[in-house]
C-alpha cells in the first residue's frame, strides 16, 4: 500500500508489528521532497508511535477482520467465545481481555477481533445492563443524580452510581469510561 493512500483505521504491519492508523497527513516543505506524516497505535502493546515516511514509500497492509463471538465461560486466564457462525470455540487470554472482563455475562455477545488471524481484541456493546449486589442505602427524597457513591455490580466491577440506586437495581453502564448511564425497569 502506498503511504499517500493511508488513511484513519487502516491497519499496517511496520517492523513485524501491526499498527492502527490513528492520523495520516501528507505535508510538503518548500524545496524538499513531501512525506506523509503519522500517528501509529501499536495494536498489541497499546502504545503510540509517531512516524514520518518519505511519499515514494509503501507499508504492508495488515489483515482485520471481526467475528460476532458468544461468551460461555473462564477457565483460569482463559476466556472461551463461541463464534456464531460456525460454533467454533476460541480461547482468549485475560490480557486481551483487560478490565472489560467484568462486562462478560454468560451468553453476552461481543466482536472479536482478528489480525492475520489471531484474536488481538475483544469489542464491546457501548452499553451493557448489570445488577447492582451491593450499595450504600441512599437518602429518601434525593432524586436529583448529581451526587454519586460506589456500588458493586454482578460481576465484581464499582461503579459511580446516584444516590437513588439500591441493591437489586439493574443499570446501564457505558463500557468505554466504566460510568453510571440510566436505571433500567426490572
Amino acid at each position: 500500500m502506498d503511504v499517500n493512500d493511508l488513511r484513519k483505521g487502516d491497519a499496517i504491519i511496520l517492523d513485524g508489528e501491526t499498527y492502527l492508523v490513528i492520523d495520516a497527513h501528507f505535508h510538503r516543505a518548500q524545496q524538499r521532497k513531501a512525506n506523509v506524516r503519522t500517528k501509529l497505535k501499536n495494536m498489541i502493546k497499546g502504545n503510540m508511535v509517531e512516524k514520518t515516511f518519505a511519499s515514494t514509500e509503501t507499508v504492508e497492509e495488515a489483515d482485520i477482520a471481526y467475528k460476532k463471538a458468544q461468551y460461555l465461560y473462564n477457565e483460569g486466564n482463559e476466556y472461551i467465545f463461541m463464534i456464531l457462525d460456525n460454533y467454533e470455540q476460541v480461547h482468549v487470554n485475560e490480557d486481551i481481555l483487560g478490565d472489560n472482563k467484568y462486562y462478560l455475562l454468560d451468553n453476552s455477545e461481543v466482536d472479536l477481533q482478528y489480525i492475520n488471524d489471531e484474536v488481538t481484541a475483544v469489542r464491546f456493546p457501548i452499553h451493557v445492563v448489570l445488577e447492582v449486589t451491593y450499595t450504600e442505602p441512599g437518602f429518601k427524597g434525593d432524586t436529583t443524580g448529581t451526587t454519586l457513591k460506589p456500588a458493586k455490580l454482578e460481576t465484581g466491577i464499582e461503579v459511580n452510581v446516584p444516590l437513588f440506586i439500591n441493591i437489586g437495581d439493574k443499570i446501564k453502564v457505558d463500557t468505554r469510561d466504566d460510568s453510571y448511564v440510566e436505571r433500567v425497569n426490572k
